[in-house]
């Protein structure tokens, strides 16, 4: 088994940028000082090829995180992101990588689980080693990538920014090696005039290729309400300040364009609305929505907590980095929250959000 690949800064940072709101679901980043791993804190990776694939559980490494804090007595680490399911794909050849080279007997694919944390940790730290930012709102100055798009591809040699010259210099080696005589995914930064030489090592789990299985994302069925929001008008500080009111948030959804947040208690009654937003259906549901008379609408009863961890993504993503993002309503059983990256065949990341029951008699619509 082998895999090695080549990463410019720019990749680096788009690495990170999405690890980092990942990483807040999962928790983790134990240590050996408290003599528990926390490789299976709820995160697997899936390389081939094509794709790097990230597959995360909400609130699995704070569960062995709480246990063995509450055996050191401890306290409790945050909780919300329970139940929450986060997929991402990365395109891997001309994408996330410069180039990258993987072997193994279940048709060069390879599988493991590791502490996402620590992974963030590591990126931060070989970013900051290179001159850029490894912080919660880091990347607001980085670089588009410079081999992602058939344009880019095509014209890099006329367009690449001086800031890309100024570190063709470093290069920053992603690969799987032992260290201690445990698998690691090591990060190998040098520099070519020898005035720099960082490693960081973070462990791994090796999986087979077929547990992959157990972590894809969710099925769910087709959404009743589609709706793709404008970049410029988050949803993320409207839900922090309606959680510090209530720990329950109705979200109501119209194939109209619509969409209103609501918190009813006996205390307070609160709704925000957002219109003008672009209803996205597939072909199918286009022609099904047309014989319609009235729009399709779907109302969900989703917690706050969870609601809000799904968006961090919002306060720690560099504008440029985001494409786009929509929000999928399935009545009863799912919202998904859908970003895909900047630029758009670099890849993407989907969160799964379970909500409440809730009867008919509950609905606004």
């Amino acid at each position: 088994m082998r895999f090695k690949s080549r990463m410019a800064a720019e990749h680096v940072q788009l690495l990170h940028n999405v690890i980092v709101p990942i990483s807040r679901l999962t928790g983790g980043g134990s240590g050996p000082e408290n003599g528990k791993s926390s490789i299976g804190s709820g995160t697997t990776i899936y390389l081939d090829l094509e794709v790097l694939r990230i597959s995360s559980r909400g609130g699995a490494g704070r569960a062995a995180e709480d246990r063995c804090v509450s055996q050191l007595g401890g306290g409790s680490s945050e909780q919300g992101a329970e139940g929450i399911a986060c997929f991402s794909e990365l395109i891997a050849a001309n994408g996330i990588f410069l180039e990258h080279k993987i072997e193994s007997i279940a048709d060069n694919v390879i599988v493991f689980d590791i502490d996402l944390v620590q992974l963030r940790t590591a990126l931060a730290a070989t970013l900051q080693s290179l001159g850029g930012s490894g912080g919660a709102g880091d990347g607001a100055n980085s670089a588009p990538l410079h081999n992602s798009g058939a344009d880019a591809r095509n014209s890099s040699s006329r367009r690449s920014s001086s800031s890309f010259h100024s570190r063709s210099s470093v290069l920053v080696v992603m690969k799987l090696a032992k260290r201690g005589g445990l698998p690691c995914l090591c990060l190998d930064t040098s520099c070519a005039n020898g005035t720099l030489d960082v490693h960081h090592a973070v462990p791994v789990k090796i999986l087979r290729a077929e547990e992959w299985q157990h972590h894809l994302p969710p099925v769910v069925n087709t959404p009743d309400v589609q709706l793709e929001f404008q970049l410029d008008r988050p949803l993320r500080p409207v839900i922090e300040r309606l959680k510090a009111i209530s720990p329950i948030i109705y979200v109501d959804g119209s194939m109209a364009g619509e969409l209103v947040l609501r918190i009813d208690s006996e205390a307070v009654s609160i709704r925000t609305f957002y219109d003008k937003l672009i209803p996205r259906a597939e072909e199918e549901e286009e022609q099904s929505q047309s014989r319609r008379a009235d729009p399709a609408r779907c109302t969900l009863k989703i917690d706050s907590k969870k609601l809000l961890a799904s968006l961090q993504w919002q306060s720690s993503m560099a504008r440029g980095t985001v494409g786009s993002y929509i929000i999928c309503m399935i009545e009863n059983e799912m919202m998904v929250v859908h970003v895909v990256l900047e630029p758009e065949d670099v890849g993407f990341f989907t969160y799964y959000i379970p909500v409440h029951f809730l009867s008919r008699d509950m609905m606004d619509f």
